[in-house]
């Protein structure tokens, strides 16, 4: 989930959820968007900007051409492509190929709007587990995603080098190397807490390297996580403004030099890379206990194909999906957007490759799916997590306090 990622916000999410129930019956029939041969398909993503925006529309052209169609592409901001994905499928307009953000698919599966993947003989035979637990919807794959992106601890090597200090491998090492680079207008450590989903997919390294489950929230692993956040902005190594803050934002604060360390994503590399001045360094996770693996949540987008009611279109699609996950494109797409390639026996190549995404490959390996635990419900527990971020943050309740509130609901 990036600042490529784009997240629904409570209201939008919410309209979804109540139109899914008829989308089940509007979804299979004669599909009017897609009526005819397959000449021509229609395609629907949300890389609206650039240089993503041309990578995907280079690999969709070549797909198509691979398969003897024309690619017509859609472009739809993020925030808005849940709302219509549900609109065209109660219209019986889908498009022939969908890409969706992962945690989003189970709930679009559930209307009834995406045709299994099996059922053309595509398998996700080699991916990353949580890659395949995002993309599977009662034990049918819909979905298969060639790369995927994670967070990691971000830190200024010449401000660490100058304080004789090394990145932070455990919670203990965090705290105190934030407190210690917290300088007048510079703060030791940037994290991203606002009330969207974008504070959950922030915090979640956090909760579930600890043993948390968003299955039941308020436990002292939950509980201890989000006191590390609490503690981090009490004793001011961290701004009282992460609760306002985007992935975006913190990005911007860390390359202007008034914070030390970070959590983000690789999908940030082009902005500070331009930075010329900046040198900058990542490391996984830090966890509570030292030698503990991080366990972090799967960001990235899925392909799929709709049930438009024309079998040869559908057929067509499901080659231009699979094209879309041959291994060149996976590497391809990896180099050209930051990204990890998701079949596992490319990680390494990629690593030897691209060696300033070796943090993030070695997290994506144990990585699981935000929707691997509760499927299509994943929202409300996202709602949950952010809810109780921000009760702990700004109101003054204790982290046991604000989670067992944001659980009972």
């Amino acid at each position: 989930m990036a600042q490529r990622r784009e997240f629904l916000s409570r209201t939008t999410l919410t309209v979804a959820l109540a139109l899914l129930a008829p989308l089940s019956l509007s979804a299979c029939g004669s599909n009017a968007g897609s009526s005819g041969g397959a000449g021509t398909l229609r395609v629907m993503d949300s890389y609206v900007d650039q240089p993503d925006k041309q990578v995907y529309a280079k690999v969709l052209d070549a797909c198509g051409q691979r398969n003897g169609v024309k690619i017509e592409r859609e472009a739809v901001p993020g925030a808005s492509l849940i709302s219509k994905v549900l609109q065209q499928a109660s219209s019986r307009t889908l498009p022939d190929v969908l890409m969706l953000d992962n945690p989003d698919l189970q709930q679009i599966a559930a209307a009834g709007a995406l045709a299994p993947l099996g059922d053309f003989g595509l398998s996700a035979d080699g991916y990353a587990k949580g890659v395949v637990d995002a993309s599977t919807y009662q034990g049918k794959l819909y979905g298969l995603q060639p790369v995927t992106n994670t967070v990691g601890l971000f830190y200024n090597k010449d401000i660490l080098d100058r304080a004789g200090i090394k990145p932070p491998a455990t919670w203990d090492e965090l705290k105190s190397a934030a407190k210690k680079l917290t300088s007048g207008k510079r703060y030791g450590i940037a994290f991203s807490a606002p009330a969207t989903r974008e504070g959950t997919w922030q915090f979640l390294p956090f909760m579930w390297s600890n043993g948390g489950d968003e299955k039941n929230i308020a436990t002292p692993e939950v509980a201890q996580a989000l006191q590390l956040w609490v503690d981090l902005v009490k004793n001011g190594s961290a701004s009282k403004s992460v609760v306002n803050w985007g992935q975006a934002d913190v990005n911007d604060q860390f390359k202007a030099g008034n914070a030390a360390m970070m959590i983000n994503g690789p999908w940030q590399f082009p902005v500070l890379d331009k930075e010329k001045s900046l040198h900058y360094g990542v490391v996984q996770i830090p966890v509570r206990k030292a030698g503990g693996p991080p366990v972090v949540p799967l960001g990235g987008e899925t392909w799929t194909v709709p049930r438009t009611g024309n079998a040869e279109r559908q057929a067509k699609a499901a080659k231009v999906v699979a094209c879309l996950n041959s291994d060149k494109n996976h590497l391809s797409l990896a180099s050209q957007r930051q990204t990890v390639p998701t079949k596992t026996v490319l990680m390494d190549k990629f690593a030897a490759e691209q060696p300033k995404m070796k943090a993030f490959i070695q997290q994506v390996r144990d990585a699981r799916a935000r929707t691997g635990e509760l499927g299509k419900d994943w929202p409300k527990a996202a709602t949950r997590i952010y809810t109780a971020i921000q009760t702990a943050l700004t109101q003054g309740a204790t982290p046991a306090q604000a989670l067992k509130r944001a659980q009972d609901g």
